[in-house]
Order: C-alpha cells, then structure tokens, then sequence
C-alpha cells in the first residue's frame, strides 16, 4: 500500500441518477470515480450534466468544484454559486437543492 497516491480517473465510473423522487427539473446523469476509499470514507470524483434535484445530507463533505456552474440552495437560506475553484464543506444534516446549471465536476471526500 502507498501512502501518497494521484488521484486519476482510471476506469469506467459508476453512472447514477437523482433518485426520482427528488427530481425537480431535468434528467442529470452522474459520473463518480473513487479514488480511494477506507471504512466510513470516500475520494473520488463526480460529475453531473444539468438538472435539480433535492438534496439530503446525513454525511460530511469537502468538495472543490473543478469546472462547471452549480447552484447549492440550503432549505431556509440564499442560494449558493459554485464555480470551478470553490470549496465548501458540507455538514449532517444540510437539506436543500442542488441545481447543476453547466456540466460539474467536483473532486470530493466524504466521511460518515
């Protein structure tokens, strides 16, 4: 095992929707490479086309957006803008929509 290792998009990612029920507007499709991975933590890399759907977080997120334009509106707040070079951590217990405007791709690390 090493201890340092570059993060590469090696291989066909793992493709997924918003559950349905959560779909507000589109037909976004994501694309998610994991990196790395250890019990209760994930690294990797998403990508979504446009589309909104509802978000409901129970895990703990830092994601820096690579490209792209999204726009995170938690439940009672402002929305957020997130362009290539934004960073945010994301805490149990966030609800709200996440609308991708222009294709994203954001590198991550979630940790339950």
């Amino acid at each position: 095992m090493h201890l340092i290792s570059p993060v590469l998009l090696q291989g066909a990612p793992e493709l997924s929707r918003p559950d349905p029920a959560r779909l507000i507007a589109g037909e976004p499709e994501h694309r998610t490479w994991l990196t790395d991975e250890a019990p209760g933590l994930w690294c990797g890399v998403w990508q979504s086309t446009p589309g909104k759907w509802r978000v409901i977080y129970d895990e703990w997120e830092y994601f820096r957006l690579t490209e792209g334009l999204s726009i995170l509106t938690p439940d009672g707040s402002d929305p957020i803008t997130l362009r290539a070079g934004d960073a945010h951590v994301i805490r149990p217990g966030l609800t709200g929509t996440w609308e991708v405007v222009e294709t994203t791709t954001k590198d991550f690390v979630i940790r339950l």
